[in-house]
């Protein structure tokens, strides 16, 4: 799952199974007070000192929102995308082997090589529609 080697303490535990548990993307804010109410009384500047080590790591995944805020999420460790409600946050994770494709095919174009991409789908879910 990681791509580096990442030190487990108690701390970055909590968090990683928070957010599986929460299974959307949430802020660093949204993610400390949920942390609160679940009693624990880890800091805010704890929060955001692990999301970013877990982030590099690759254990957990980040979207920007259009404000530019960033959102983490407990994610399957296979490449993928997400379809994302704008909404109220539901996450989809799909494949997309056209985006995989076209990436490569466009880079190559260009004389780009070693090409990475990131592909987030915003829109309303059906039940944020009705």
């Amino acid at each position: 799952m990681s791509e580096g080697f990442t030190r487990s303490t108690k701390q970055r535990t909590i968090i990683i199974d928070l957010l599986a548990r929460l299974n959307r993307f949430v802020s660093a804010q949204e993610l400390h007070a949920a942390l609160r109410q679940a009693g624990s009384t880890i800091g805010l500047s704890t929060v955001y000192r692990n999301l970013a080590t877990l982030t590099k790591a690759g254990d957990i995944d980040i979207i920007l929102r259009e404000d530019g805020e960033a959102l983490y999420r407990s994610c399957s460790p296979q490449h993928h995308h997400h379809l994302l409600c704008k909404s109220c946050g539901t996450t989809v994770e799909i494949t997309a082997e056209l985006v995989e494709a076209w990436s490569h095919d466009i880079a190559h174009a260009h004389g780009f090589s070693d090409v990475q991409h990131t592909v987030e789908i915003v829109g309303l879910c059906r039940a944020c529609r009705s």
